[in-house]
């Protein structure tokens, strides 16, 4: 895989590394298991790397390099932002999560993630579930995101859904004055465990749910148990809402879709979900569409990994996962008085904890 990769890219990957600044690119394959892997470490000022894995069927792998690079990358600012102790890092599992996970496959993968010696720590993410950090575990200490019964805090998606429930509370409030959600029409794109619980908060709140979604049996879940309405992944841009919400895959605010989105407001669970941050962060403020930034309101799992660490109480997370509400305005508030995108207001307070962090650090 490595020589592979090596060939397809050239100097263009160490390049990449550099654009990025991550600080190491570790491949991992493994022929007996079928497993073919990249572990991406961006920044370890904070402390350990910390961020989940990924398992998706990548077109090619150049494709799962440039994905394992961004990801990493938002996790070193989702977790300053956020006020945590930790690093940024990820992982993607190349292959289809519903065909090619087994057992030995996710211990082999726990395996090299052990390797690194902790400088790296892993947990869930697309793909990949807490029964499949069981498998992991067994293999490396360096694992969060663990079932109850092994210490860990089980499930972190209800926190995830729960930090973005406040960030689009926020937005609503930045934009209206008021902070409620009742008759808002939210489109959720992608309804896996943390879409769910999101619908759940926003049918609670009586908005008005569109939901969509790559798999039927999703979508047939969450109509019979919501009542929702549902359309298909093809008509996403075409529906006259208030609030999109994508928590499936990044790069869906693009070229194509930015002229065709009619929300005024985008809050959602997926990471990087600008395709290129610089250019559509940008083109949303001029369209006046306010975009809470994807790393900021979508904190709420890795608060709830990172509470795993330092002594585990669901309360505890869930009470600092609120805080994203205030978090969510002072970046609007950052974004207005400096006349700059939000992502950038957010990524200008990321680099500046990271920095004066970086400082206290310094040897004398």
């Amino acid at each position: 895989m490595i020589d592979t990769i090596e060939k397809a890219n050239g100097a263009s990957l160490t390049s990449k590394m550099s654009t990025f600044d991550h600080e190491q690119l570790v491949f991992c394959q493994d022929k007996s298991t079928g497993l073919k892997a990249i572990i991406a470490i961006h920044n370890t000022v904070l402390g350990p790397a910390v961020g989940g894995t990924r398992m998706w069927a990548y077109t090619s792998e150049e494709d799962a390099v440039t994905d394992v690079l961004r990801l990493s990358r938002g996790m070193t600012y989702k977790n300053a932002l956020a006020g945590l102790n930790i690093g940024g890092g990820k992982a993607v599992i190349i292959g289809d999560a519903r065909k090619d996970k087994s057992e030995a496959l996710l211990r082999r993968f726990g395996k090299f993630v052990n390797s690194l010696g902790g400088k790296y720590i892993t947990a869930e993410d697309v793909g990949i579930s807490t029964k499949d950090m069981e498998f992991v575990k067994m293999e490396t200490d360096h694992v969060v995101g663990l079932p109850d019964f092994l210490g860990g805090g089980g499930d972190p998606s209800p926190v995830t859904a729960y930090g973005v429930y406040m960030g689009m509370k926020a937005s609503v409030k930045e934009m209206t004055g008021s902070d409620s959600l009742a008759g808002k029409k939210v489109l959720v794109q992608g309804v896996g465990n943390v879409g769910e619980h999101l619908v759940d908060h926003l049918v609670k709140e009586n908005a008005e749910v569109i939901v969509s979604d790559i798999y039927e049996d999703r979508i047939k879940k969450i109509l019979s148990k919501y009542g929702v309405k549902a359309v298909d992944v093809s008509h996403v841009y075409d529906q006259k809402i208030d609030i999109y919400s994508p928590c499936a895959l990044g790069a869906t605010i693009n070229d194509e879709t930015i002229n065709k989105l009619t929300a005024s407001i985008i809050c959602g669970a997926a990471n990087n979900q600008l395709a290129n941050e610089q250019i559509h962060g940008a083109e949303l403020q001029k369209k006046g569409i306010l975009y809470a930034p994807d790393y900021l309101v979508n904190a709420g799992g890795i608060i709830n990994c990172y509470w795993e660490i330092i002594g585990y109480s669901r309360e505890a997370a869930l009470e600092q996962a609120e805080g994203i509400y205030d978090k969510t305005l002072e970046i609007f508030e950052k974004s207005k008085s400096e006349n700059i995108p939000t992502y950038l207001a957010a990524n200008l307070l990321a680099e500046a904890r990271i920095h004066a962090i970086g400082n206290v650090k310094l040897s004398f």
